[in-house]
């Protein structure tokens, strides 16, 4: 079994952004149960607490004037226009210990990061993080601090090659916009298309510039995308690019929010293409740092995410939850035992699958030349 590491700490529960709020951090201590009822720690897995972030951490990616924002807010202080930094009612209310949660868990990030990097574990996941929208200057989306980026940025210092794939529902935005730039970090993220989601970006022509020009790489898919549609994609563009670039470490955004019963996107995912991508990722051999992210139903998300780390492991877990998890929370299977309802009309399956092969056509014609691959459909 490869050595392995499941980043958590009880304290990541206090990145809280209020009881109304979707982003519930219930989901983080429902996963790390549910990995534990399934006996996923121990031997070659480590159970690992995470250490806060220091600021030259975060300042590696923010603003000084932004950190000092969460700060600030973060004790109770009122500060000139907060919505200059993204901070007011809606997606990103500040809260009391704001800027110690968002410390805390971008540090689990970094924790990852240090166990790949030192080899103490080959692939490590920190569910708490993900936070992919977070800009320089800007918290975005839930997101305040950017951990992706900023585990990026350590990991910069041992590799060259860095591929960032993000399968969250919502396009990777904010860790697009850090590396634009660069071809030492490839970003892919496969996300639904910004027409109808937020945060709006994440189209094919946005490909990075200068140097970064053929490492951005954005595959949009229309609502109502199943599994079948979405697989297609993703094999079509991730492995050959993968392939081609031939990565040193691999960081990878496990947003759950594709899944059908998401209340967030329209996306129509369900546990075995959730995981077909993940087993992908994994299956490309390279050290890797995963990260959590979305994922709004809390009897979803810990399933997913279970099944991810299992998969971490190489390791198949048995379908029946554990009984005291499954009596507790009323969940029964760790897999679907439904379908997306309601069922599609033969014009909502074509339109998907329509969007998809456009989407990879256009890719195809604007990255792959630029790798060196060809065109055509495997």
């Amino acid at each position: 079994m490869p050595k392995t590491a499941f980043i958590y700490t009880e304290r990541m529960a206090s990145y809280d952004l209020g009881p109304e709020h979707p982003l519930r951090p219930e989901r983080l201590r429902l996963a790390y149960e549910l990995a534990s009822e399934y006996g996923l720690f121990g031997g070659d897995s480590q159970l690992v607490e995470p250490e806060p972030a220091e600021e030259a951490d975060i300042l590696s990616f923010h603003d000084p004037a932004y950190v000092q924002a969460v700060k600030e807010l973060g004790e109770g202080k009122e500060i000139s226009a907060p919505w200059r930094f993204g901070f007011g009612y809606g997606d990103n209310p500040p809260f009391i210990g704001m800027y110690e949660a968002s410390m805390l868990y971008t540090g689990a990030s970094l924790t990852a990061a240090d166990l790949v990097m030192s080899g103490r574990a080959q692939r490590a996941f920190n569910i708490s993080g993900g936070l992919h929208h977070a800009k320089a200057a800007m918290a975005s989306g839930f997101c305040t601090f950017n951990d992706p980026a900023i585990a990026i940025n350590r990991l910069r210092r041992m590799y060259d090659r860095i591929a960032y794939i993000d399968i969250d529902a919502h396009h990777g935005d904010g860790v697009q916009e850090a590396f634009y730039e660069t071809g030492r970090v490839l970003t892919i993220s496969i996300h639904e298309t910004g027409e109808y989601l937020f945060p709006g970006t994440g189209y094919v022509h946005e490909i990075g510039e200068g140097e970064g020009r053929g490492y951005s790489v954005n595959i949009p898919l229309s609502p109502s995308t199943t599994d079948d549609v979405y697989a297609w994609a993703f094999l079509e563009i991730v492995p050959p690019l993968i392939s081609a670039y031939d990565p040193q470490v691999i960081v990878a955004q496990l947003g759950a929010d594709s899944h059908f019963q998401d209340p967030l996107a329209h996306l129509l995912l369900t546990s075995e293409g959730f995981i077909k991508a993940v087993k992908t990722i994994v299956g490309f051999g390279k050290p890797l740092v995963a990260l959590g992210g979305g994922g709004y139903n809390v009897s979803v998300t810990p399933r997913l995410w279970t099944l991810a780390y299992a998969e971490m492991m190489e390791r198949e877990l048995p379908d029946a939850i554990p009984e005291r998890f499954a009596r507790a929370h009323n969940i029964q299977h760790l897999r679907d035992d439904i379908k997306p309802e309601p069922a599609l009309s033969s014009y909502q399956i074509k339109a998907a699958r329509r969007y998809a092969e456009q989407t990879v056509r256009d890719l195809k014609g604007l990255i792959f030349p630029i790798h060196g691959l060809g065109t055509s459909s495997s």
